[in-house]
C-alpha cells in the first residue's frame, strides 16, 4: 500500500536571493524541505505512520538554477523492496516485520548535477512496518442528545451492518467496538436516514467499498397515562335529571403528544342513554367514547344513580 504524502514546495526565500543577487552569478546556499516517497510496500504489510516523512538538504547553486527550482516537484524515493530485502534474488515474503534504517543517498536525490548538495538532514530514513490484518466488525451508532419530548430513539441500524477494516495488526487488534460518529438526536421527533462516517482517526486503517455508512434511526413515541375527571352527561330525554356522582375519573393511555393535546381531550365523553326511560331512580352504567389512540384502562365508579322527575 502507497501511503499519501503531502508535498511541501521548498523552503526558499528565492526571489530575495535572486534581487540580491542582481544579475550576480556567484553560488548562493539555500535549504530544501522535500517529501519522502515510499514505494513497493511488502503486500502483507503497511507502512505505519511512524516514519520519517520528509528529509531536508542544504545546497549551493546558481541564482538562476535556484529560480528554477520552484518550478519542480521534488520528492527523495524509497523503495522498500530493494533497501530492506537481505535477499535480492527473493521475494517480499524476506521483509520482516519491524523497525527500519535506511540509508539517505545524496545521489538519488532528483537534483540537477549543476546544484551541489552540501548536507542532508537526517542521515536515515526510519520506518515501521506491521503485518496488515483484515477483521470484520458490526457497527455500533452512538446517540447524543435527547429527542422530542415524549420519543424516544430505538437502536440504529446501519447499511452495510458491518464491514470489514485492514490495517496494521497492532491497530486492528486494539479496535473492541468500531463505531460510527456520534449522532445528535436533539429535539428529533420522527424517523431519519444520514450518511456518516466510522470513527476512525488512525489513517492506517481503511475499509470498503466506501467511506461512509446510512445510518436508519427509528423513533418511537412513548405511551403514557393520564387520569381526567369528566362529567357523566345525560341523553335522549326531555326531563329534570340528576345524576349521582356527577363526573366519572378516566385513566387513558395513549402517545404522548396525543395525550398533551386539549383538543382531543375534550373529545372524550361520558353519557347515559335515558331514552324510554320514565320518571323514578335508576342505576346505570355509563358509556364512554374516546378517540382512536387512545386506550381507556381505568375508570371509576362504575355505577351511577340517575334520579329523573
Amino acid at each position: 500500500m502507497h501511503r499519501p504524502v503531502v508535498f511541501f514546495k521548498p523552503l526558499l526565500l528565492l526571489c530575495s536571493l535572486f534581487l540580491m543577487g542582481g544579475c550576480n552569478t556567484e553560488p548562493v546556499e539555500t535549504d530544501l524541505l522535500f517529501p519522502v516517497d515510499f514505494s513497493n510496500i511488502p503486500e502483507n504489510m503497511v507502512l505505519t505512520e511512524f516514519h520519517t516523512d520528509k528529509i531536508e538538504i542544504r545546497i549551493r547553486a546558481a541564482p538562476r538554477l535556484m529560480e528554477r527550482l520552484n518550478t519542480e516537484t521534488i520528492r527523495y524515493p524509497v523503495d522498500l523492496y530493494t533497501d530492506l530485502a537481505f535477499d535480492p534474488a527473493g521475494d517480499f515474503d524476506s521483509i520482516e516485520p519491524g523497525e527500519y534504517l535506511i540509508p539517505v543517498y545524496k545521489k538519488r536525490i532528483p537534483m540537477n548535477p549543476a546544484i551541489k548538495i552540501l548536507a542532508v538532514k537526517p542521515a536515515y530514513v526510519s520506518v515501521r512496518l506491521e503485518k496488515k490484518v483484515r477483521k470484520f466488525f458490526q457497527i455500533k451508532v452512538p446517540y447524543t442528545g435527547t429527542p422530542a419530548q415524549g420519543y424516544t430513539a430505538l437502536e440504529a441500524t446501519t447499511d452495510p451492518p458491518g464491514v470489514e477494516l485492514i490495517g496494521p495488526e497492532s491497530v486492528i487488534e486494539s479496535i473492541f467496538e468500531l463505531k460510527t460518529k456520534p449522532i445528535d438526536l436533539t429535539n428529533v421527533n420522527e424517523a431519519f436516514k444520514k450518511k456518516i462516517p466510522l470513527d476512525l482517526e488512525d489513517p492506517s486503517v481503511v475499509f470498503f467499498p466506501d467511506q461512509v455508512v446510512t445510518v436508519t434511526v427509528p423513533l418511537e413515541q412513548q405511551l403514557v397515562s393520564k387520569t381526567i375527571d369528566i362529567p357523566v352527561l345525560a341523553g335522549n330525554t326531555d326531563f329534570q335529571v340528576k345524576i349521582e356522582p356527577a363526573e366519572i375519573i378516566l385513566t387513558i393511555k395513549g402517545p404522548f403528544d396525543k395525550l398533551s393535546s386539549k383538543e382531543i381531550l375534550d373529545r372524550i365523553y361520558a353519557y347515559i342513554d335515558l331514552k324510554d326511560m320514565k320518571p323514578g331512580v335508576y342505576v346505570r352504567h355509563a358509556e364512554i367514547d374516546i378517540p382512536v389512540d387512545l386506550i381507556m384502562t381505568d375508570a371509576g365508579p362504575q355505577v351511577f344513580t340517575i334520579k329523573i322527575k
